[in-house]
């Protein structure tokens, strides 16, 4: 069994706080608390997988329990007898509880009343929760008052990758420290230094396919070196990497790409299908598709943003970049990662990718021939000055509009021009009281506070003169519109003997 390999993301694990790579502002914090003796009673540590939770708190075991010094220490030995236990994950005192499987309130119980004794060969009884995000709501509560006031000797270790999901009131609890992504940068030289150290030759065009790969993850991108060592025998080049994962080379994305925005869509189609049939993943085409974009937009002249050194293209295909940019616009580059974008989930349900990304170059093909908006905001500009010179501009002239002069002839214009709201309610609810030059004067039974604005602008533009509509808050009971015609109509000799041929009748409307 000693002759078992072990996978270089668990051979080269940092093992103290220097060979914690990118995480510089932790170790900084974590190594000066030490020092000064300002060492929390808990810590959570969140982060993607693979930027070092798990091995940082090992690392902070250790230092609080290296025998290489009579207190703790920011540089353990890695060799004592807890060091070397520590390491090995087999230490009686430092407990690497998995929270997934321990998510229930007896396990949480049982790790509390063990914390209340003191450790055996240790100085701290250290706990590491990994995943912490997985205890039930009921672990949670269990390890709340432990976790605020625990005994001096103890030291909790929470790790999550989840880190909204675990409470406030735990949180509040703890010192928290955020693993950021690891650089591209960092990872190439971490990556180069592992192939000197295993004796296989790692090119430079595959060590930065791999470290882009790993997304600022140390454990993906030794991953992904790990099989690309065991495909290739040692010599690690381009070309494996990129047949490894499934993914086409920048060169061929960057020339797909000026098809694609060339217009000719049988040629983006053809060149689609020789990708497709060279063994290209398309998931990964599409977000190289997305990279070109994304660089091509920071690439852009009108932004000046001159510096495109750390793209991941070559000089000459940055060149190419260039001239693609000088003929279309950066409104197209935006609306084309608007698709895309909205591509990417299409892509993993539809169930023949093959098709959807057909597709999905033709949808690109239109964006890449539509006018930008400043395009069609001139077209539309020039366009209505050709209109406006053709036609006569629609205003209504003085002979046009008409004369009122009294409140009957205000009712019976507001009826032809079929104001019918306006209408019924003057006849209705206005009781006027003076009515000429210009002004009305009257009550209002409804007092709607939106009427008068309503019928001043009406009146205006029916008449084009300024109206003054004055409301009185003193009823002076006189008859509305509607009453009077109804009084002037039963007054009537005609009417009034039609009303008594039918006994008990009463008017309910008037109409012209």
């Amino acid at each position: 069994m000693e002759n078992n390999y072990t996978v270089l993301a668990r051979k080269y694990r940092s093992q103290n706080f220097e060979t914690l790579i990118g995480q510089d502002v932790l170790v900084k914090t974590l190594t000066t608390a030490i020092n000064t003796g300002r060492i929390a009673h808990a810590y959570i540590f969140t982060g993607i997988r693979g930027t070092g939770k798990t091995s940082t708190a090992r690392i902070l075991a250790k230092a609080l329990n290296c025998l290489s010094s009579d207190k703790a220490t920011s540089s353990p030995c890695g060799v004592c007898e807890n060091c070397r236990a520590i390491a090995a994950g087999q230490h009686i005192d430092v407990m690497e509880i998995d929270a997934a499987s321990h998510t229930g309130v007896d396990n949480m119980r049982e790790i509390l009343d063990a914390a209340l004794y003191r450790p055996t060969n240790a100085r701290y009884k250290v706990y590491i929760i990994d995943e912490v995000h997985m205890l039930s709501t009921s672990a949670f509560n269990a390890l709340l008052k432990t976790l605020e006031e625990p005994p001096a000797h103890v030291i909790f270790i929470l790790a999550t990758t989840e880190i909204r999901k675990v409470p406030v009131t735990i949180l509040s609890r703890c010192q928290r420290f955020d693993l950021a992504r690891v650089p591209v940068e960092t990872l190439k030289k971490h990556f180069a230094w592992v192939a000197e150290q295993e004796k296989i030759t790692l090119s430079d065009e595959a060590n930065e396919l791999l470290a882009r790969a790993a997304d600022g993850s140390v454990r993906d991108g030794l991953s992904l070196l790990d099989q690309a060592i065991a495909q290739t025998g040692g010599r690690v080049d381009e070309g494996a990497v990129l047949d490894m994962l499934k993914r086409t080379d920048r060169g061929t994305v960057v020339n797909f790409m000026k098809t694609v925005l060339s217009g000719d869509t049988s040629a983006a189609l053809n060149k689609l299908d020789e990708i497709y049939a060279n063994g290209a993943d398309l998931t990964m085409l599409l977000n190289d598709m997305m990279e070109w974009t994304h660089w091509a937009t920071r690439m852009y002249p009108s932004l000046r943003l001159q510096d495109a050194s750390s793209s991941p293209y070559t000089a000459d295909q940055r060149e190419t970049i260039k001239k693609i940019n000088e003929t279309i616009s950066l409104n197209t580059l935006s609306r084309m990662w608007q698709v895309m974008v909205a591509a990417v989930p299409e892509l993993q349900a539809s169930s023949n990718q093959k098709q959807c990304f057909d597709m999905l170059i033709v949808r690109l093909m239109h964006i890449a021939d539509m006018p930008s908006i400043p395009e069609l905001l001139k077209q539309n500009s020039v366009e209505s000055e050709k209109k406006a010179e053709t036609t006569k501009p629609v205003v209504k002239e003085q002979s046009k509009y008409i004369d009122i002069k009294s409140a009957t002839e205000l009712v019976n214009a507001l009826q032809n021009a079929r104001e019918l709201l306006l209408y019924s309610y003057v006849s209705s609810n206005l009781e006027i009281i003076e009515f000429g030059d210009n002004k009305i004067k009257y009550f209002d039974r409804q007092n709607d506070k939106n009427f008068s604005q309503k019928l001043t602008l009406w009146l205006h533009d029916n008449t084009g003169k300024n109206w003054t509509l004055e409301i009185t808050t003193e009823d002076p009971h006189k008859e509305t519109i509607s009453e009077h015609k109804k009084s002037e109509i039963t007054a009537d000799p005609m009417v009034a003997d039609a009303m008594n041929l039918f006994e008990g009748a009463e008017i309910v409307g008037v109409s012209k």
